[in-house]
């Protein structure tokens, strides 16, 4: 195939990271993550959400805005953790539904996103992983990280209901949407083969396909 630009986008905890790993390393393709460990913000954020979450935003924005220009300028095919398009059409959207960030910041962000995501050319695929909330915050409790111990299900369910929306709205490029509760790519060799023939058919246009695990 040409040279692929993918993004993987989906809730907290169904997989993202787990599935660019693995399509990474089993395509020979350029995988760039989250900024977590080294994001500045996070602390604070997590300290005092409604005074830190215009700051967090616009990181994150110039983050995956340099993240995604070095991987378009890459030769090689890429895939990325977590879309740019995630940051405000669910997280800062979530952040002003909550209160945490005002109408003037919401606005001032989103003005500033579109026109940086105007810049940037489309990319080949989204895909979307799905995951029942229940499931979610299992994992979430499995992985136990630290900053991640006030998520709520209520706060999984607002976000699982803003993806719905965006997604079905969503037609920068084709999209392929896996159930993660389904398939279980991590474990079974056989299912990843499975998602890496739905991207190649998906990259080459063909329909998309049930990807349940018989």
């Amino acid at each position: 195939m040409a040279k692929r630009l993918v993004v993987v986008a989906g809730n907290i905890g169904a997989g993202k990271t787990s599935l660019t790993e693995r399509i990474g390393a089993r395509l020979g393709w350029r995988t760039d993550y989250e900024s977590v460990a080294d994001n500045p913000y996070l602390p604070d954020f997590y300290a005092d959400m409604r005074a830190w979450s215009f700051h967090l935003q616009i990181y994150f924005l110039g983050h995956r805005a340099e993240q995604y220009l070095e991987a378009v300028n890459d030769p090689r095919s890429a895939i990325l953790d977590r879309s740019i398009y995630e940051d405000a059409y669910i997280f800062a959207r979530a952040l002003h539904h909550m209160g945490n960030l005002s109408e003037r910041d919401y606005l001032a962000y989103r003005k500033l996103f579109d026109l940086v995501v105007d810049s940037l050319p489309p990319p080949n695929l989204l895909i979307y992983l799905k995951c029942p909330v229940p499931v979610l915050m299992n994992r979430i409790r499995r992985r136990g990280r630290n900053i991640e111990s006030g998520i709520s299900a209520e706060y999984l369910t607002l976000l699982e209901s803003f993806y719905e929306e965006w997604v079905d709205a969503f037609d920068l490029c084709p999209v392929l949407t896996i159930r993660t509760d389904d398939l279980d790519y991590v474990h079974q060799p056989m299912a990843l083969e499975i998602v890496v023939e739905r991207i190649k058919e998906k990259l080459g246009g063909k329909e998309e396909l049930d990807l349940k695990v018989p």
